[in-house]
């Protein structure tokens, strides 16, 4: 099949069709808007259903009727809309409901503004909801990706009956690229779990307080059980050139895009450069870097944001290199240069944490 010209918004909702998805219910918010457009356009002409909601609440909600009749749907929101929907989420997620929820993460907190921003990986990674829960998470760092992980999401949420989000940013939502649509449409039939089938296969929905301590602890030691299956068998990632890098840097989407270009220019140099780059958030690529660790001897973790998925790296390597970071917020974007630079510091063994502080201290006082 030919390759097709579109924003990374629009892809995500083709592959969603090719994936079987029939539903989508959701409430414009920029930078996702064009997720609502492309949806309220193609869902009726494969058949789907595109509804617009009254507000994010109401569209998760929407979200949970539609998996619980066996119909794969999905919604799509930024970051304050994301918030909105934690409630929804924890119900899914207790409900066991498969469904494909897209963050397209803006600047915060609060309302923020519209530029691009991975300040939601905490609550998207962590459990925006309460209770015992997780959502698998995937991040994509192309149009080409926000196809196919989508696609993918749609089969892990009726895998493992559980939300998924794919997390991506402004400008991977934003931007134009050629995508290729592989393989054959799927619509698979109502799952006998969902309300067409018996009251013992849908007993486990959840419509009301669980009164009794014992019945919840079991169901969510059930979850558990099921997000360590997860862990085991769903961890991607993408490693470039940093089997025998001396310094990895570890970054996920649009920033994972970046690092590449920076390992390409320092390795030019001669620097023992290399980079991970997480595609599933949850579960982590932990093994991996851990595993790495016995070669390099620092880490470099860059975000845009203060630093959230930091955390995760150096949990992952329990202390056995140190773990530097580097981040632009905001709305602001770190550029290969200034990411190189850092790198440079690094090797040459000063804190590039703590310089960039003093820099960034010195815009906000002189401008």
């Amino acid at each position: 099949m030919a390759k097709q010209l579109m924003k990374g918004n629009e892809a995500i909702v083709k592959g969603a069709i090719l994936a079987g998805c029939r539903g989508f219910y959701g409430y414009p918010i920029t930078p996702a808007n064009e997720i609502a457009e492309a949806a309220a356009y193609f869902m009726p002409l494969s058949g789907g259903v595109f509804l617009q909601a009254e507000s994010e609440v109401a569209a998760i909600n929407m979200v949970y009727g539609a998996s619980s009749a066996g119909i794969r749907a999905m919604t799509a929101s930024s970051g304050p809309g994301i918030s909105l929907m934690s409630e929804g989420l924890s119900y899914l997620a207790g409900a066991e409901l498969p469904c494909v929820v897209v963050d397209i993460s803006r600047g915060g907190p609060g309302l923020g503004n519209i530029a691009p921003e991975q300040s939601d990986y905490f609550q998207v990674v962590k459990g925006g909801g309460h209770g015992c829960y997780r959502g698998l998470v995937l991040a994509p760092a192309s149009a080409q990706e926000m196809a196919d992980l989508t696609r993918l999401a749609f089969d892990l949420a009726d895998h493992y009956r559980n939300p998924v989000i794919v997390l991506a940013d402004g400008i991977t939502g934003q931007m134009m690229e050629p995508v290729e649509f592989k393989g054959e449409p799927a619509l698979p039939p109502a799952p006998e779990w969902s309300v067409t089938g018996t009251a013992e296969t849908r007993g486990n929905l959840v419509s009301s307080i669980c009164l009794e301590p014992d019945d919840l602890e079991r169901h969510v030691r059930k979850l558990e059980a099921k997000y360590k299956r997860a862990e085991a068998a769903e961890v991607r990632f993408e490693n470039w050139r940093a089997d025998d890098a001396e310094i990895v840097l570890v970054g996920y989407g649009i920033v994972g895009r970046i690092l590449k270009s920076v390992v390409e220019q320092l390795r030019g140099f001669g620097m023992n450069i290399g980079l991970i780059r997480p595609i599933t958030l949850y579960p982590f690529p932990a093994a991996e870097l851990h595993r790495l660790a016995y070669h390099a001897r620092q880490f470099l973790v860059v975000e845009m944001s203060t630093g959230q998925m930091i955390e995760d790296v150096r949990l992952a390597l329990n202390g056995l290199a140190p773990v530097e970071f580097f981040g632009r917020c905001g709305g602001n974007v770190p550029a290969a240069e200034e990411i190189a630079a850092v790198v440079r510091r690094l090797q040459a063994g000063s804190h590039p944490e703590h310089r960039l502080e003093t820099e960034l201290d010195e815009v906000a006082l002189h401008g």
